[in-house]
């Protein structure tokens, strides 16, 4: 159920709902807006009558939720969620893009990496330090070192970063080193990791899984909020269909579909999109005229040698060009890149 407080309702009566939700055995989660207070009450009372809410001093309306995604339904959070990292936020005006490699490969790369992120305006460095890859004997990561390299070198150049956290084992490490913590595909239905993530402050990534519905997107992402962990996006980054020419299909209309649905911020990943590297400019395009809020995407010095995931890489000059490009587009549509 959802309570709406009347705009400038004190804190006193406030706390009074909260007590009554808590007294019905409602978990409450509260977000407040600039004009209201909205309280999110989770939990098995089923047997209420909303009038009994709307009777209590300072509270405007109150809600059923029927959905079963509570806490991501943008009826919690009229307004959309705007998370801010240090200067930078995300789900804002601004389009953020995060990128770099997909693995951490060395010192070297990753300097090389930070500069050209910084250099055209991007926000966010991102790298894997640990790679869930298909293969058992593909490149798996260089682990913390490969954390290590990618902090110094985006403090140099005053970037974020995002990285990929695969089990909960890791968690204490990546929050550690990491601004962001990213959830892959294959692990977005690992409940008991989004539970651990739901614990801690650093916010969050949720990647689709490969064959997930909306709703099921929806629903993971309401594993981390139940948990306390308000700071979560959703990334759109392809999904398997018949189609044989491309690694995944890139959904474009999830995009303003989770927006209507959800309050919180979307990402566009087209490096993994499409798994091809000449399909990246144009879907990064798209994903910013469908209304994204920030691009995830996979740069490298050398994809032809890249030790992972080569194939959907783009070059420095091809980033640049993007860069550029996204920036038009975002100004047709009211904001900027």
């Amino acid at each position: 159920m959802l309570v709406v407080m009347q705009e400038g309702a004190p804190e006193e009566q406030i706390q009074k709902v909260i007590d009554r939700l808590v007294e019905m055995g409602f978990t409450v989660h509260r977000s407040t807006g600039v004009l209201h207070t909205v309280l999110g009450g989770v939990g098995p009372a089923d047997s209420f009558d909303p009038a009994d809410f709307e009777a209590m001093e300072g509270v405007k309306e109150c809600h059923r939720i029927v959905s079963q995604y509570k806490l991501a339904s943008r009826h919690f959070k009229p307004q959309g969620t705007v998370i801010k990292i240090k200067d930078v936020e995300i789900g804002g005006k601004h389009v953020v893009t995060m990128a770099g490699p997909c693995s951490v490969e060395s010192r070297e790369q990753m300097d090389a990496v930070a500069d050209i992120v910084a250099d055209s305006g991007a926000q966010i460095m991102r790298g894997g330090a640990f790679k869930p890859r298909s293969s058992p004997y593909s490149f798996q990561g260089m682990g913390e070192e490969g954390l290590k390299l990618m902090r110094a070198s985006a403090d140099r150049r005053g970037l974020l970063i995002i990285s990929e956290v695969m089990d909960a084992t890791q968690l204490p490490l990546l929050t550690q080193y990491s601004d962001i913590l990213q959830i892959g595909a294959r692990n977005m239905q690992n409940y008991n990791l989004l539970r651990e993530v739901g614990k801690v402050r650093t916010p969050a990534m949720l990647k689709r899984g490969i064959a997930a519905t909306i709703e099921e997107v929806l629903l993971a992402a309401e594993y981390i909020l139940s948990g306390g962990n308000y700071d979560v996006m959703l990334c759109e980054r392809g999904i398997r269909t018949f189609e044989t020419y491309t690694r995944n299909t890139m959904d474009i209309s999830a995009i303003p579909v989770l927006q209507k649905l959800s309050h919180l911020p979307v990402i566009a990943d087209p490096s993994h999109g499409t798994g091809r590297r000449e399909m990246v400019l144009p879907l990064a395009r798209a994903a910013v005229a469908a209304g994204t809020d920030g691009l995830l995407v996979e740069i490298h010095p050398d994809p032809d040698h890249a030790l992972s995931d080569g194939a959907q890489t783009i070059t420095f000059s091809q980033f640049r060009e993007m860069m550029q490009q996204v920036r038009k587009i975002a100004a047709a549509v009211d904001r900027t890149a």
